[in-house]
């Protein structure tokens, strides 16, 4: 008799526990949606404060951006990458971590992509670039380099745009949204606004992890570069499949 009630206790205590543990993940998703609100709120005004600043003549030219703030800026856009929590059972969405966006997808006005451009020198490179929008007509992105040194406004095909993650994948729970070792990939160069071609060398190991890449570089004699940390929200899937 004894032990059958130490068992009813047990399960009782365990049933208690895991409705505790249900009640504050709905809690802790429902803060997410608030604080991912929030933060499109903020991009909204940004992007309404940009345009406005484009298309009046009134206002001063708009200065540059030192290049020390917007490394300062791309660093925390990756800190602040929401990490994706699913339910038991519940498969990472689209854009967590290394899961590519769905076909028919259509970044928005303010998204962060890698984009394919023309260089001065008439190589083609991977930048840093913002939607700034998309012709359903012509199947093409306005996009500005981030870098705003460069000033620049390119329309490109979807084939030359890679939207970057929009939630980080979390290595404990959903591995399988992670880039694995030897994956060939496409990284933001550290202290720079290119993507170049890279290797992962090793996946995060936790959720505030960075990824390890090498990067291919013939200074080296194997090509490679030592292994330099790259956050989730700039590691994409490289198109290229040869070297140039």
């Amino acid at each position: 008799g004894a032990r059958f009630t130490k068992i009813l206790n047990y399960k009782g205590l365990y049933t208690t526990a895991k409705a505790d543990a249900e009640a504050e993940c709905s809690i802790l998703r429902h803060d997410l949606d608030k604080i991912a609100e929030i933060k499109s709120l903020l991009e909204e005004r940004r992007i309404a404060a940009k345009m406005a600043g484009v298309y009046s003549n009134s206002d001063p030219p708009r200065k540059t951006m030192r290049r020390g703030v917007l490394m300062t800026l791309l660093q925390q856009s990756a800190m602040t990458l929401p990490l994706w929590i699913g339910k038991p059972g519940e498969s990472p969405p689209p854009l967590c971590g290394a899961t590519p966006a769905s076909s028919d997808y259509v970044a928005k006005q303010g998204d962060k992509v890698a984009a394919r451009v023309k260089a001065v020198d008439g190589d083609e490179q991977w930048i840093l670039a913002e939607v700034v929008s998309y012709s359903h007509s012509t199947n093409k992105y306005e996009v500005d380099d981030i870098d705003e040194e460069g000033k620049e406004r390119h329309t490109l095909s979807r084939r030359r745009i890679i939207p970057l993650p929009q939630w980080k994948a979390n290595p404990e729970t959903d591995p399988e949204a992670l880039f694995s070792k030897d994956q060939l990939v496409l990284a933001l160069y550290p202290q720079t606004t290119c993507f170049y071609r890279a290797l992962i060398h090793s996946p995060p190991h936790r959720p505030q992890d960075d990824y390890s890449v090498l990067f291919e570089d013939t200074s080296y004699p194997d090509g490679y570069s030592p292994p330099l940390n790259v956050a989730q929200r700039y590691v994409v899937a490289c198109k290229e499949n040869k070297k140039k």
